[in-house]
């Protein structure tokens, strides 16, 4: 299941230091793996198991996961988890991240 292998990543780049460029680059790049492997396994993650500080931490990767994946489904999950978590969405100012992402589909 998808929510068993996306917990150790979130947690390696959680621990990574941000001026780390390398360290973080991996991180993102294995998320973006995994989120677009099955876009539907990750739309049903983001709908029943994501935490708010998971989808804080996903944010830096929605773009290019829209870019690969070209899901609308994946945007409307995004905004519904937005409204689930607005505290986090106001704090980390994910709205931004949404509204890149959603520019990234053609």
């Amino acid at each position: 299941m998808i929510k068993d292998r996306i917990i150790p990543i979130i947690e390696e780049r959680e621990s990574t230091d941000d001026e780390w460029d390398y360290g973080v680059e991996q991180c993102h790049k294995k998320l973006i793996e995994l989120m677009t492997e099955d876009i539907n396994m990750s739309i049903q993650f983001l709908d029943n198991d994501c935490t708010a500080d998971q989808f804080s931490w996903l944010s830096e990767v929605f773009d290019e996961i829209a870019e690969i994946t070209q899901s609308k489904e994946f945007i409307e999950a995004l905004k519904r988890l937005a409204i689930k978590y607005p505290e986090e969405t106001k704090t980390y100012n994910i709205m931004s991240f949404i509204e890149s992402a959603e520019g990234a589909i053609e």
